[in-house]
């Protein structure tokens, strides 16, 4: 099942490539910032202020939920969030990583390769941006937000689907939960100068 940049199909909708929010046009993005303002979906706990970058080669996910959201550092200093909600996900060749500012120092985190994918479930991720070429089945934009997280603003902008292929994923991110996240072939190194890369 596959279909054009701007075409959709029986099943699903194909983007060749999308950033922050999925759909990347005006309206949609003003009617996201529309209920962040209105104070939608916070973090549950505090941000640390600083993004990280992650990506994979395939992300398989199923129950696919987005609309917009804040999150906050302990300061109180506020960032709007694309809030993507998916019940269970398998993360292929899975690359994270954190670039100490100021410093030629990054963290990264793989995971998930040789056939043996990382999995989660419950995860939940707030958002700068995202790219890739996307898949999805049965997908609903201009929901009400409020119909896919009871803490959203009501009359907001939201999106779901029954699942979503991403494949070439990036993405930058602020934060990222989940109920479980088993990662396979867990690799965590510390890289300095020349070798201090990050994921893209």
């Amino acid at each position: 099942m596959k279909e054009t940049t701007d075409s959709p199909a029986q099943g699903g909708v194909r983007w060749r490539r999308f950033a922050a929010m999925m759909v990347p046009t005006t309206v949609v993005a003003g009617a996201i910032v529309v209920g962040m303002a209105n104070g939608a979906i916070a973090a549950s706990f505090a941000v640390s202020g600083q993004t990280f970058k992650v990506s994979a080669t395939k992300l398989e996910g199923e129950g696919f939920k987005q609309y917009g959201g804040m999150v906050e550092e302990k300061d109180g200093t506020a960032h709007p969030v694309a809030v993507s909600e998916i019940g269970s996900a398998k993360l292929h060749n899975l690359c994270q990583s954190v670039k100490i500012p100021n410093m030629p120092i990054v963290l990264t985190i793989n995971a998930g390769g040789g056939g043996n994918p990382a999995t989660a479930s419950g995860m939940l991720i707030d958002m700068d941006s995202l790219e890739g070429n996307a898949t999805f089945s049965n997908i609903k934009i201009g929901r009400d937000a409020t119909d896919l997280n009871s803490h959203a603003t009501p009359k907001s902008f939201g999106q779901s689907a029954d699942s979503v292929v991403i494949t070439d994923l990036r993405q930058v991110a602020r934060s990222t939960s989940a109920g479980t996240f088993t990662l396979t072939g867990l690799k965590l190194k510390v890289n300095v100068g020349a070798e201090a890369r990050e994921c893209f």
